[in-house]
């Protein structure tokens, strides 16, 4: 590599990185361990290939050209190589043997299609948790090489334990809550290869390409038959590690910056246990209403014995908020339905569907009556009406009012605390049906979970979730509609002191169907 000065990485953090062999590697320390710097020196090792391009990835523009940087950071390591040039205007870099580099964003799920039949040997991800499943799983489809670098994807991150990034790395991470190391990576795990393929969804694990082939074997050699010897298990079974580190490993920057430490030291303790702790079981997102690892649960609990068909419906017309129809047996969800943009008929008709499909009688349907909902009023004959800002229905054990400032916030906390107790399960084969093109329900779910929180007691000391407005706070404006949905389930313990009206206005002729339609439509 004539002319490019020898740049060496850190010991510690750095060297573990740019020593390992994996497909996919992820370093998710804690802030200051000098995780991109080290995603910078990467492409380095393949500069003297003429046909070896890499792509860096964050989230938004702003992120890769903001002071201090991605860009700025890149300025500050290859304008040492020489015969380099950057390209501002583009974000690239080119090398004299003809290698390239580029930073990109993805900042909305469309953008992973710009990237359609790309073949990228490196690619590379500054902070991970920012991106969606679907992005990454998306980019290692053009993650290819034909430049003889064998293809690979290398990623960055802090801590994010709402993350679906978080179940990846779980086995790296001490997971015993009665542990003093509870939340932190395990030394002796970190950089240990693991390998995984994913079958409809599901992450695959084993501690070797054997034992992953294993356990999915006809799925695998269905692809090996077919490709008749060019493909191997290697191809279809990636290695995968994660390395955590400290600020204690980038000496360089204690030296340069040692007020960076005290910086980090005078966090609060939450943000000190991630940022400089390296803690990966620590939430800055405020008091879930739903524990993170029991609400993971409702996916793996089969024991949840079934109960009585009952369906629970959130209402939505036109806007961003969607129509969504679950459909229960006793606490386990069987089916679901979700619509965009759906029109009143559309409602109806739907509603109607599920609860024929499922001999749900019409007093088993519960439906969301606030807003658009209330125009379902009396076109289902029997149906529940669940008001969201309603007075706290009556406990049946105490005959007490509970102390909740409405019947939402009731709901959701009850509805936490069942979760807790292990009371629900959503079975692999709805869980792991689309919720939409980018994310399965369980992704959704598990994505929409971290927006119930508790808010501060009202005026008079009663229990209350945020309002919906903050909710949408923590998922780009969008709203909560499967939680809601899945919390209003809750109401069906309260039913014999629940004061829902019942309808009698029938739903079979033609004039209640032009009035319905002149309504809704």
């Amino acid at each position: 590599m004539s002319g490019i000065k020898i740049i060496r990485p850190q010991e510690g953090y750095q060297m573990k990185a740019l020593s390992s062999s994996a497909d996919i590697l992820i370093g998710g320390g804690a802030a200051g361990v000098g995780k991109t710097f080290s995603l910078l020196m990467e492409p380095i090792r393949h500069l003297s290939n003429e046909k070896f391009g890499a792509v860096c990835f964050r989230r938004t523009s702003p992120m890769i050209k903001g002071e201090g940087g991605l860009w700025d950071a890149s300025q500050n390591l290859y304008k040492q190589i020489h015969r380099s040039e950057a390209r501002e205007s583009t974000l690239e870099w080119f090398f004299n043997s003809g290698a390239k580099l580029k930073f990109s964003h993805m900042e909305y799920e469309k953008n992973k299609y710009d990237w359609q039949g790309s073949e990228i040997p490196l690619i590379m991800f500054d902070e991970l948790t920012h991106f969606t499943s679907s992005m990454f799983f998306y980019m290692l489809s053009r993650n290819r090489s034909m430049c003889g670098v064998a293809p690979y994807v290398r990623a960055t991150c802090n801590p994010d334990p709402d993350s679906w990034l978080a179940d990846m790395v779980d086995w790296w991470i001490e997971q015993d809550e009665n542990s003093p190391n509870y939340g932190l990576p395990i030394p002796e795990r970190q950089g240990v290869l693991r390998y995984f393929t994913r079958e409809n969804n599901n992450i695959i694990w084993g501690n070797s390409i054997q034992e992953v082939y294993q356990k999915n074997k006809a799925s695998i050699d269905i692809i090996l038959n077919a490709s008749k010897g060019l493909v191997t298990l290697k191809d279809l079974i990636k290695s995968f590690t994660f390395i955590g580190g400290s600020i204690y490993d980038n000496k360089e920057l204690l030296k340069v910056n040692p007020a960076y430490l005290g910086n980090l030291n005078a966090l609060d303790a939450k943000e000190k246990a991630i940022l400089l702790g390296g803690n990966w079981k620590v939430s800055l997102k405020g008091d879930d209403i739903y524990s993170s690892k029991k609400f993971k649960d409702i996916f793996t609990n089969s024991h949840v014995k079934r109960g009585e068909h009952r369906i629970t419906t959130d209402i939505a017309l036109k806007g961003s908020d969607k129509f969504v129809i679950f459909v229960w047996a006793g606490k386990v969800l069987i089916d679901f339905h979700v619509m965009d943009l759906s029109k009143g008929n559309e409602i109806i008709d739907k509603i109607k569907e599920y609860a024929f499909a499922y001999s749900v009688p019409y007093s088993n349907i519960l439906f969301d009556n606030d807003g658009v909902g209330q125009y379902v009023d009396g076109f289902i004959d029997g149906a529940r009406e669940f008001n969201n800002g309603s007075t706290p229905l009556v406990n049946d054990e105490t005959g007490v009012k509970e102390n909740y400032n409405h019947l939402k916030s009731q709901m959701f906390f009850k509805s936490g605390q069942a979760v807790d107790r292990g009371e629900y399960y959503i079975p692999p084969e709805v869980a792991n049906r689309p919720y939409d093109a980018t994310m399965t329900l369980k992704e959704r779910l598990i994505y929409e979970r971290k927006a119930i929180k508790r808010d501060k007691p009202d005026n008079d000391g009663k229990l209350c979730v945020i309002p919906k407005s903050e909710m949408k706070t923590y998922l780009n404006n969008q709203s909560p509609d499967l939680m809601d949905c899945f919390m209003m389930n809750e109401w069906w313990d309260y039913e014999v002191n629940a004061t829902s009206k019942t309808y009698s206005h029938s739903f079979g002729s033609q004039d209640d169907d032009d009035y319905y339609l002149s309504m809704l439509d």
